[in-house]
């Protein structure tokens, strides 16, 4: 665990408080009304999606490869009444079987991710045909003004944002992996940087 690892963990949530509230906190809900049965969250970090889980959830698998974000998911996890568990891995290497889930759920996660590609292949691979992988993700901007910016700016955020990358094409990384997209929204991080502004939520399917 570096030192840096540890204090972007005890500091997120408080940094993100203003941009849940404006933002996320409905977008969460919105996100996770319909998801049923066995669920998978990609990099569930400290556990802002717990609270957004209904009682069809049968099974919710949370995998967080950063143990200081691990150890803050497992505290909240206490706090609900899920059938949950923590998983200490990676995006890129998950350990289950094919055609595992129901849903996949990812939030904030595949800007981080080291390889998108290796992790939506894996997504992939664990839903069952005809699962989903319902999506939040701040993406690169269709505004070719602010992707420049994004481009500039993209090494200095992902040195203080712990990894995140602001300018990933995230729907079209999604779409390369074999999925089809069924819903699409665009939206706006209010209260964050200009750079990780863009905003998509959504749904996938695998066929």
């Amino acid at each position: 665990m570096s030192l840096w690892g540890r204090m972007f963990a005890a500091m997120y949530d408080r940094s993100m408080a203003a941009t849940e509230k404006a933002v996320l906190r409905g977008r969460r809900e919105g996100l996770l009304r319909d998801v049923t049965g066995s669920v998978l969250e990609l990099g569930g970090g400290t556990g802002a999606n717990l609270a957004f889980y209904g009682p069809t959830v049968t099974k919710l698998v949370l995998t967080e490869p950063e143990e200081p974000m691990a150890r803050r998911l497992e505290q909240k996890l206490e706090k609900h009444s899920l059938p949950a568990t923590v998983l200490r891995v990676a995006a890129e290497d998950l350990p289950f079987e094919a055609n595992s889930f129901d849903f996949v759920v990812s939030t904030l996660v595949l800007c981080t991710v080291d390889d998108p590609a290796k992790a939506l292949a894996e997504t992939h691979r664990v839903l069952k045909p005809g699962g989903k992988l319902v999506f939040l993700e701040h993406v690169r901007s269709d505004d070719p003004k602010l992707a420049r910016w994004q481009d500039r700016f993209h090494g200095v955020w992902r040195r203080a944002a712990f990894g995140c990358r602001c300018n990933r094409p995230t729907e079209d990384n999604i779409e390369a992996a074999g999925f089809s997209v069924v819903n699409l929204e665009h939206d706006t991080l209010h209260k964050a940087p200009p750079i990780v502004r863009p905003l998509i939520v959504g749904a996938a399917v695998r066929p």
